[in-house]
Formats: structure tokens, C-alpha cells, sequence
């Protein structure tokens, strides 16, 4: 029970972060008071930290490589592609940030989406004279659950694809299907629900567009380099964090020629280095909890078999457990207890993928971008929110779920 609380108390620090402090702050002595206490013994803390370290070392360089992608000028590229193309459209503007928040989050994880799509797609509604608020919600319901198509696209994935014992390609090929399905049953959602924002017309004609016609071709290349440097090099036993940091090293190199001092500053705050050794301090109070009356009582609740319905009951559990105790540590409790079958790691991850879209604290991306549509003066409605996350969770659960059942059977993953 004293874990429990100590991670109630690490998480709602992590959701209201009083005077702006880093999660780490009170994840970090959390931790040490866990393993004090031998809740988590030194050993199993050691090896749960080894355990994540590579993965943590990953998210710092995708954090990287997403600032320098953003500092090259590929996010406010794909606003004014995306606003030139809407030609001042709502429902087909709404259409073109599904496809590049989808694109984005896929391959540069939902962070990249949040942080950085986010501000571009507000100021790009905005000028074109549309109202905002579909396509930004749009941005927060994406980041996670278009997260679901590859390894690289949430801390989550990497969690749970070392668990599924998966290569890189096969990962992809099992999660397409319900990346799609649950994609497009959000589209359809949203153009029902804002219905009346998206029939709307243009308040003012379209502003032009900064930079109209240049694209940043060398750091679109380098990226898409990168993205085929995380499947050539998974066979290879080479991790994506190395894969993610020289992605990141050649795109900045011309930059850091001409001011090695700044740019080398700014790399290292855009690795987050804070919000890392949260992750690494999170894993180890989850592991008390895992290994408590609690993780027992979990486990109970998770089925033995990745048929059907033990794909619905697993992905169900998690996005339950993503929306009370935070996506991230709901991934740590629950992919050691499915470990033994891929399938259902991989319904797990459905539930911690879609269901944060639930409440604002099922992810810390979505508290995230709430707080940059405060800082914009764009509040979000936590009522709308959460009737909207009802239609979407529960629709993009089955479908997912369905579609889950069939990529399963077609790869011959069990």
C-alpha cells in the first residue's frame, strides 16, 4: 500500500508540477523511499533501471532529433503545405492535420505532435480564418493514438516491442492495420462532432503563407533516412537510440559548425534530461507496485490467451489503468504480465495508446498540450474533452481490437 501511495503522490506531482518543477523532483526521492523501505530491493531496482535504460536513452534522442527537425523548419513546412492545400477549407484542412499528425507521431513520436505540430496547426487554423479547435484536438487525440504503428512512436512501444520479442518490420506489419482502423474511425468521429466548427466558413481570407514553396530538404532526407535506419539496423542488434542520435548529429552538423557553443546548449536541453530520469525513477516505484498485492490483483484480471476476447479484455484493462494511474507507469505494471504473448503486449498497448484520450491525465503528452493551448490562450473544455474521448476510446478500442485479431492471424503472431 506504501508504494501505491507513493506513486499517487509522484503522479499527481507529475500532473500539477508546482512552480513549474521537473517531474524528477519528487519521482526521484519516490524511488530512493522504495528502495529504502525494500519494497524494492537495491538489486531488483539495478536491474529494472538497466532494463530502461536504453529505452530512456532513446527518448532522449528522438526529443533531439525532433527540436533540430523543428529548428530546420519541417513542422511550420508542413503547416503552410497544410494550409495552402485546405485552400481555406475547415473539413479539408481537418483531413490534412489527421494525415500529418498520423505521419508525425508515427515517426518522430507523439511528443514531436504535441510540442511542436500543435503551435503550427493552431497558427495555421488561425490565419486561415477557421475555427481552431477541431484540428487542435485533432493534434492531442493523434499524439496517442496514431502512436500505435511502430516502435520508435511512444516510450510506450519501445516499452512493450522488447517484451513481444517482435522485429522491428514484423512490429510494423501486425500494428498497420489497427493504426488505420483506429485512425479512421477518429476521423469520422470528429467530422460528426464538429460538425457545426467544420461547416463553418472562413471568418477573413487566408493569410499568406510564410516561406511559400521552400521545403527543408535536407532535413526531410535526413529523416527519412533515420526512419529506414530503424528497421535496416533492428536486425543488426544496433538499438534506435543510436539510430535517433546520429539522425539527429547530421542534421544539426551544419548548424554546429557555426555556433558549436549554442547549438550543443540547445541539444542538451532538447533532450529533456529531467523528464528522462523521471521515466528511469517511475519504473522503479511501478516495479514496487507491480510486485505488491496490487500488481497481484492486476494480474488476475489479465487473460492467458490472445483469442478475441482476450484481446478486448487486455486492452480494456490497460486503457482503464492508463487513465488512473497515467499511461506510462499502466505500461510498466502490465506488459511483464503478458510478456509470455505477444499478442496481448500488443493489446496492451492499444489500451495505453488510445485510451489516454479518455482524460487529461491518461498521458503525460495531453497534460502537456493542455498546457500549451493554456499558454496560447486556446483553453480546452475538460467537459467536451471527456465526451469526446467517450466516443473515440470506446469506438477505437473494437476497432482496433478487431483489427489487432485479424493483422494477428494474418502474420501468424500468437
Amino acid at each position: 500500500m506504501i508504494a501505491v501511495l507513493v506513486l499517487a503522490g509522484v503522479l499527481a506531482f507529475a500532473v500539477v508540477r508546482p512552480r513549474g518543477l521537473p517531474e524528477v523532483v519528487a519521482a526521484a526521492p519516490g524511488a530512493l523511499l522504495v528502495v529504502l523501505l525494500g519494497l524494492a530491493p537495491w538489486r531488483d531496482a539495478g536491474r529494472e533501471l538497466a532494463a530502461l535504460g536504453p529505452t530512456v536513452a532513446f527518448l532522449a534522442a528522438v526529443l533531439v532529433l525532433a527540436h533540430v527537425a523543428d529548428e530546420n523548419g519541417v513542422f511550420a513546412y508542413a503547416g503552410q503545405v497544410a494550409g495552402r492545400l485546405s485552400r481555406g477549407s475547415p473539413r479539408r484542412l481537418l483531413s490534412l492535420v489527421f494525415v500529418v499528425a498520423s505521419v508525425i507521431t508515427a515517426a518522430l513520436s507523439l511528443d514531436a505532435t504535441v510540442v511542436l505540430l500543435t503551435p503550427v496547426v493552431l497558427v495555421t487554423a488561425t490565419g486561415l480564418g477557421v475555427r481552431a479547435k477541431p484540428h487542435v484536438y485533432a493534434c492531442a487525440h493523434l499524439a496517442n493514438s496514431a502512436s500505435l504503428l511502430l516502435p520508435v512512436s511512444n516510450l510506450t512501444n519501445l516499452l512493450a516491442f522488447t517484451a513481444s520479442g517482435l522485429t522491428f518490420l514484423r512490429f510494423a506489419g501486425v500494428m498497420a492495420l489497427p493504426w488505420l482502423a483506429v485512425i479512421a474511425v477518429e476521423y469520422v468521429i470528429f467530422r460528426k462532432a464538429f460538425a457545426d466548427d467544420l461547416s463553418t466558413p472562413p471568418a477573413r481570407p487566408p493569410e499568406p503563407a510564410p516561406g511559400k514553396g521552400r521545403s527543408p530538404r535536407y532535413a526531410l532526407s535526413v529523416m527519412a533516412a533515420t526512419l529506414a535506419g530503424f528497421a535496416v539496423a533492428e536486425p543488426f542488434g544496433v538499438h534506435p537510440a543510436w539510430v535517433a542520435a546520429v539522425g539527429a548529429l547530421v542534421l544539426v552538423a551544419p548548424r554546429l559548425r557555426r555556433a558549436p557553443s549554442a547549438e550543443a546548449a540547445g541539444l542538451v536541453r532538447a533532450a529533456n534530461l529531467p523528464f528522462c530520469g523521471f521515466v528511469l525513477a517511475l519504473g522503479v516505484v511501478v516495479y514496487a507496485v507491480r510486485v505488491g498485492p496490487i500488481g497481484t490483483a492486476v494480474g488476475r484480471l489479465m487473460p492467458g490467451q490472445s483469442d478475441l476476447p482476450g484481446l478486448l479484455v487486455a486492452a480494456v484493462v490497460a486503457a482503464v489503468l492508463a487513465n488512473l494511474l497515467n499511461n506510462l507507469p499502466a505500461t510498466l505494471m502490465l506488459v511483464p504480465l503478458v510478456a509470455h504473448e505477444p499478442g496481448l503486449v500488443l493489446a496492451v498497448l492499444l489500451g495505453v495508446n488510445i485510451g489516454p484520450n479518455l482524460t487529461y491525465v491518461g498521458s503525460l503528452a495531453t497534460l502537456l498540450w493542455r498546457r500549451i493551448l493554456h499558454a496560447r490562450d486556446h483553453p480546452p473544455v475538460a467537459g467536451e474533452f471527456l465526451r469526446l474521448g467517450v466516443l473515440t476510446v470506446s469506438a477505437g478500442l473494437i476497432a482496433g481490437v478487431a483489427a489487432l485479431w485479424v493483422g494477428l492471424g494474418i502474420s501468424g503472431t500468437s
